[in-house]
C-alpha cells in the first residue's frame, strides 16, 4: 500500500469464510451485477483459494456510497452484500449477512458524531471475527486511539482522499479480513504529532529543578549521583523524582521502567 504503514499480522485460523450470498439489491447501487469490462482488479491471494470477502457498507453520503461500491465492483474477491447509511440499520445487516469486513464512514446518523468508531468497538467484543475498516475524511488522532485501542488485529483506519484507487481499497480490505491491520501514513503522522504534544505539555508541569534532575536521569546518574552533584540530599533527590514520575504519569510503573520512560518524554523534548 503506497500511502500506509501496514501492520502485517498471522492469518487467523478460526476466521472461515463464508459462502457467497446475493447482493442485498435493495440498498446497494450497481445491484444488476454489471461490470466494466477490463476493469477488474485481481486479488491472487483470495481469488486462486476461490474465497470471496463478504463486505457490508456504512455510509450516508450517495456520492461516496456510489464511488465506493464502483470500487468494490472492479475487485474480484470481495462482493458488497449490503449497504446501510444509519448506524441501527448497519447494526441490523451486519447481524443479518455475518459479513467479513464492515466498511463505515467514521460519522453517521443518528448523531453524525463516531458512529463507525464505536460500532468497530462494540464488534471487537461481541463479533471478534468481522473486520473494520474505517474510511474517513477526519484525520482526528482521538478517532485512530479509539479504534485501535483494544488492539489492531483486523482493523484499518483510511482517509478517503488519500485512497488512490480500487486496488488500494482491496488490498486494505483483504489485509483486515485476514487479521492485519492498515493504517493511512497522515493518521500514523497525526497520531506522532499528538502524542508528542502530549509529552510536551507534561513536561511543562515541571519546575525547574525537576527538570534539571529530569536531565541528569536522561544522562544515566543514579539518585546518590544525583545529589552529590547538586548539594542535596539523597532523599530530597528521591522526592523530587517522585514528583516528576507523578506529573509525568509515571505513578504506578515499575521503578526502572519509570526511569527509562521519563528519559524519553525528555529525550524527545530535546530533540524537537
Amino acid at each position: 500500500m503506497t500511502d500506509a504503514f501496514m501492520v502485517k499480522c498471522m492469518f487467523h485460523d478460526r476466521r472461515v469464510f463464508r459462502r457467497r450470498r446475493r447482493l442485498d439489491v435493495s440498498f446497494c447501487p450497481y445491484s444488476d451485477g454489471s461490470r466494466d469490462a477490463g476493469a477488474s482488479t485481481n486479488l491472487p491471494a483470495r481469488g486462486e483459494l476461490g474465497m470471496t470477502i463478504r463486505v457490508v457498507l456504512g455510509e450516508d453520503s450517495y456520492l461516496a456510497t456510489e464511488g465506493i461500491a464502483r470500487a468494490i465492483e472492479r475487485t474480484d474477491g470481495i462482493e458488497l452484500v449490503a449497504v446501510r447509511g444509519d448506524l441501527e440499520s448497519l447494526t441490523a445487516a451486519i447481524e443479518e449477512e455475518r459479513p467479513d469486513v464492515v466498511l463505515t464512514d467514521i460519522r453517521m446518523p443518528p448523531t453524525n458524531t463516531d458512529e463507525g468508531i464505536r460500532l468497530a468497538n462494540e464488534l471487537r467484543s461481541t463479533d471478534p471475527e468481522i473486520g473494520v475498516v474505517v474510511l474517513s475524511q477526519h484525520s482526528e488522532p482521538s478517532y485512530a486511539t479509539t479504534l485501535f485501542e483494544g488492539g489492531s488485529d483486523g482493523r484499518a483506519f483510511l482517509l478517503k482522499e488519500r485512497v488512490k484507487d480500487a486496488a488500494e481499497l482491496g488490498r486494505a480490505l483483504q489485509s483486515v479480513a485476514e487479521g492485519g491491520s492498515v493504517v493511512d501514513s497522515a493518521v500514523v503522522e497525526s497520531l506522532l504529532r499528538a502524542s508528542r504534544a502530549d509529552e510536551l505539555s507534561q513536561l511543562a508541569r515541571l519546575t525547574p529543578r525537576e527538570l534539571q534532575i529530569l536531565g541528569l536521569i536522561a544522562q544515566g546518574h543514579s539518585n546518590s549521583a544525583i545529589a552529590e552533584r547538586l548539594v542535596l540530599t539523597k532523599r530530597a533527590v528521591e522526592r523530587h523524582i517522585n514528583g516528576i514520575f507523578m506529573k509525568l504519569d509515571l505513578g504506578d510503573a515499575e521503578d526502572v521502567s519509570r526511569r527509562v520512560k521519563a528519559t524519553l518524554v525528555y529525550l524527545a523534548r530535546a530533540g524537537g
